[in-house]
């Protein structure tokens, strides 16, 4: 796969059984040798409260669950780009996703 097009949805987790954000975009990936980028446009666009919500997500903790469809899924971290879009970058593999900061650490001994 050199590159992909299509629609997916953006999920924020605060441990493994609560989704605190859940948002549909188009993304737009491209695939060079080993490494790939993705940007994405949020579809529809967010109210303006809404758009707060996700850049504090962004801010508290930028890893996320890109659902390209029921099976497939990728980590990735994202940032606040140009015009609204979002840069998603593969979260690295060898990191381990519980080491991310969680918002309810002493009520979920999993995160």
């Amino acid at each position: 796969m050199d590159s992909y097009e299509g629609t997916a949805t953006l999920e924020w987790w605060a441990n493994r059984s609560t989704c605190l954000g859940r948002i549909g975009v188009r993304v737009a990936i491209r695939v060079t040798g080993n490494h790939w980028t993705c940007e994405a446009t949020v579809e529809p666009p967010l109210p303006a409260k809404d758009r707060e919500n996700l850049d504090f997500l962004m801010e508290l903790d930028p890893l996320f669950t890109l659902r390209l469809d029921e099976e497939s899924t990728l980590l990735v971290t994202a940032l606040a780009g140009e015009d609204g879009q979002l840069i998603l970058t593969a979260y690295p593999a060898e990191a381990n996703p519980a080491d991310s900061e969680c918002v309810n650490s002493t009520a979920d001994p999993d995160c």
